[in-house]
């Protein structure tokens, strides 16, 4: 192996300037998992439902979520398997996945299983293109049931595994490009080919990213593949493509709170569709908005949003069929985007105000 050497901050350390061995590498990190890897629920089984719902409910939210405020525990405890999810109400699933956000993976989820048992006999199929062929899948959520249920050399390439194979091999190609995707995904097929075990290989790939090859201050002396790496400058890596700008956006909803209960409206939007939130406050009415009773923000994707809640801007106008009253009671069992839920608890406690807009 040839070396040169390189100066950073004051330091001569060794630069690698041959290509990395997949082989190699996916001893390493088999071997290093092996004694490091950490403990989670969907590690200690091969049950293919139970991965799949640990890897949607990932997307686009943290571990520490997931597992910290009880989403994985609760969602099995009431939906253990393909059969009870398909058998719930959409209201049940929406409910259980509420303060997840991004409810279509709910929806998928739910749909999926429907389609299990319509068209698999209740069995999860084990073929990688059924996989892949099942509503709400894509290529890596199919390598990573693939890989972890049932131990077939399947990629996957996440945020974190992005990461760690753009430092390994150096590559500014951002990985958000056309490019620069494609070969991240031959990249990881040419180590998960390389190794009898690609369930820990894909897992150490994965732990690497989380715990090592961090985005800032990665801990390279730790790394169980540095002698593989050729990144000098691990931090600059992995480029991304220019990020979209923040979209600032405003909401304005009516709070109506009767003796029947609060008005609310179901929405029907590819987002949030079958969710209930406060009605929209109509157009008509944008101009010359009634007083406001909560002003509060959140986020969403690129979008910072600003709510403004405001008073009925009529009582007596017909509700079209996607609003109706929710009683007291119902309230807490109905399922609604988590701001809403917020703005709604607010103004029930602490009772009508104003506030000028």
């Amino acid at each position: 192996m040839e070396n040169v050497l390189i100066c950073i901050m004051g330091t001569r350390m060794p630069a690698r300037i041959n290509t990395p061995d997949p082989a190699r590498m996916a001893t390493s990190l088999v071997e290093w998992f092996s004694q490091h890897g950490r403990d989670y629920p969907w590690r200690r089984t091969r049950d293919p439902y139970a991965i799949l719902v640990s890897e949607i409910m990932l997307q686009q939210t943290q571990i520490a979520t997931v597992l910290g405020r009880g989403y994985y525990a609760r969602w099995l405890e009431q939906f253990p398997d393909f059969q009870t999810l398909a058998s719930a109400g959409e209201n049940a699933v929406l409910k259980a996945w509420e303060g997840l956000g991004y409810y279509r993976r709910a929806r998928n989820l739910h749909c999926l299983a429907k389609s299990v048992l319509e068209q698999h006999g209740g069995v999860f199929p084990q073929s990688h293109a059924a996989i892949l062929a099942l509503p709400g899948i894509g290529p890596y959520t199919a390598g990573a049931v693939a890989s972890f249920a049932f131990g077939q050399a399947q990629p996957i390439v996440d945020g974190n595994i992005a990461r760690v194979l753009a430092r390994i091999h150096n590559d500014a190609t951002p990985v958000d490009s056309t490019a620069g995707t494609k070969r991240l995904w031959e990249r990881a097929k040419a180590l998960v080919d390389a190794t009898a075990d690609p369930r820990s290989l894909n897992s150490a790939l994965m732990e690497l990213g989380q715990t090592h090859c961090t985005p800032t201050k990665p801990a390279c002396e730790l790394c169980p593949v540095r002698d593989q790496c050729r990144s000098t400058q691990p931090e600059s890596l992995p480029v991304k493509q220019a990020r979209q700008e923040i979209t600032a956006v405003t909401e304005r909803v009516i709070f109506m709170r009767t003796s029947q209960g609060v008005l609310l409206e179901q929405e029907t939007g590819k987002r949030r569709t079958g969710l209930w939130k406060l009605p929209a406050l109509p157009s008509a009415h944008e101009d010359k908005p009634p007083p406001v009773l909560l002003k509060t923000q959140y986020g969403i994707t690129r979008y910072k949003v600003t709510l403004w809640v405001h008073e009925p801007h009529d009582s007596q106008v017909p509700w079209p069929g996607t609003h109706r009253f929710i009683t007291f009671d119902e309230l807490e069992s109905t399922p609604m985007p988590t701001p809403y839920r917020h703005a709604l608890r607010q103004l029930l406690q602490r009772g009508e105000f104003r506030l000028d807009a």
